[in-house]
């Protein structure tokens, strides 16, 4: 099997919440990718992160092998 690699740029939207404890945060388009912070810089930064292990995971299981019915 050969893999080719592409980027795509895409716009997704970054919702952030002032909570009591600081700020969540979360992207509508991804499910999965949501994080908080003690400051709004914080929630930006673990957000940029969770988008890339949502990213990464994905990948991982596009590119599992499949199992064969039973």
């Amino acid at each position: 099997m050969s893999i080719k690699e592409f980027s795509v740029d895409r716009q997704c939207t970054a919702v952030f919440r002032k909570v009591p404890e600081g700020y969540i945060a979360f992207v509508e388009e991804f499910s999965g990718a949501n994080t908080q912070g003690a400051s709004l810089e914080e929630a930006r930064t673990n957000l940029r992160e969770a988008i890339a292990l949502v990213v990464e995971a994905n990948r991982a299981f596009s590119l599992a092998p499949m199992e064969e019915p039973q």
